[in-house]
């Protein structure tokens, strides 16, 4: 589990640390700070749409293979954004993080799938996920003063040695959890669309991909609200991020025994609801321009993300066995490259901020409806085997 832990670590790490360099970063540039977050968006998409490629391949090469090459193209990337000379360039790189990162994602999440079963797996998720919410408490903590003391390029070679660090681990000690390959074609269609034409899984990942946008609502809009707008200094914009870090881990640490106790339909329920409050917080408390008023709607968010994604991601994953890995792939296809298609395209509306985020966590509110009907609390009550 712990090996596990730090190869799901990646991802977050690739966004978070550097959160409070990005305005420094758009000035190194010279670009707008919409450019600056397309670093992230960017990263997404491409984590997003290579898992349609990690996830076959970890079914037919073996998880731990596609492992070693997805940290290896991290480490890579990452040096390249170390040396970026251009917005076009970092950009790029950043594309490329993004397709290691998805491969290390991908081979996780299939782990997980392989030795905990389908009903474990959600519970493991929701671990594995609070785990990775200590990163968004300690990541923009390291960036903030790796930034103050070396400039904004240290966080991309700091990415790069963890890569090392990890992969060396990963290299002597990861062992395949899927030794039995597959015979039939790699990338064929009806292997996604054996996983697409279930419907569990398309409500499940579909709740996960607008959670998601939530959360990735907030960490792009985050610097420029607190630190341009509201003045915050880097230090106090890293306060902020590390409470928001703590509710988000408490929720997911919280969300494993709440499952066990009310059961993953009213878990799911119950974080949709989350999401459609702290909405009208945001709008309601936007007038005021203080930290608080920001962040206490993004608290109420983060507890309902924790809730979506620990209920969802196993419930999209648990009817498949030896397709988890594409089953996986397609749930971060629409995690990452759906969450960051519609991010990104909600911030080139010219809306506030605040009411971009707001229509993120409402736009989750018709899955009550899906979740009430007959279908989907029938999906709440099969044991997948």
């Amino acid at each position: 589990m712990i090996l596990l832990t730090l190869l799901v670590l990646f991802s977050p790490l690739a966004i978070d640390i550097y959160l409070p360099a990005l305005p420094q970063i758009s000035q190194a540039f010279h670009v707008e700070h919409a450019l600056a977050q397309d670093t992230i968006t960017w990263f997404l998409f491409a984590m997003g749409v290579g898992q349609l490629f990690a996830g076959p391949l970890a079914d037919k090469l073996g998880r731990r293979t596609v492992a070693l090459a997805g940290v290896s193209i991290y480490i890579l990337s990452a040096l390249l954004a170390w040396g970026a000379q251009s917005i076009e360039w970092m950009l790029m790189s950043r594309l490329l993080q993004g397709l290691g990162a998805c491969a290390t994602s991908v081979a996780a999440f299939a782990t997980v799938r392989d030795i905990f079963g389908p009903e474990r797996s959600g519970k493991m998720i929701s671990y594995l996920n609070g785990a990775i919410c200590f990163i968004p408490a300690l990541a923009p903590i390291l960036g903030s003063w790796l930034t103050q003391q070396f400039g904004w390029r240290s966080n991309f070679s700091f990415m790069a040695g963890f890569g090392v660090f990890v992969g060396f681990w990963l290299l002597i000690r990861m062992k395949e959890t899927n030794p039995s390959t597959e015979k039939q074609a790699v990338f064929k269609l009806s292997r996604y669309w054996s996983v697409l034409k279930v419907p569990s899984f398309l409500f499940h990942a579909s709740l996960c991909m607008l959670a998601m946008a939530v959360i990735l609502a907030y960490v792009t809009s985050a610097p420029v609200v607190l630190m341009e707008n509201l003045g915050l200094t880097m230090n106090e914009f890293t306060f902020w991020f590390g409470i928001n870090a703590v509710v988000n881990i408490a929720a997911c640490l919280s969300a494993p025994k709440l499952m066990d106790k009310w059961g993953t339909h009213k878990i799911l329920f119950s974080g949709i609801v989350m999401l459609l409050v702290a909405g009208g917080l945001m709008v309601g408390m936007k007038s005021q321009g203080t930290a608080l008023a920001f962040m206490l709607p993004i608290f109420f968010s983060s507890v309902g993300f924790a809730w979506i994604l620990g209920s969802a991601a196993g419930k999209a994953l648990a009817p498949f066995g030896d397709k988890a890995g594409t089953a996986a792939a397609l749930l971060g296809l629409f995690q990452m490259s759906g969450a960051g298609l519609v991010v990104g395209t909600l911030q080139r509306l010219d809306l506030e901020p605040q009411m971009m985020i707001a229509l993120q966590m409402w736009i989750v509110a018709p899955a009550l409806i899906i979740l009430l009907s007959k279908a989907g609390k029938e999906w709440h009550r099969l044991a997948f085997q």
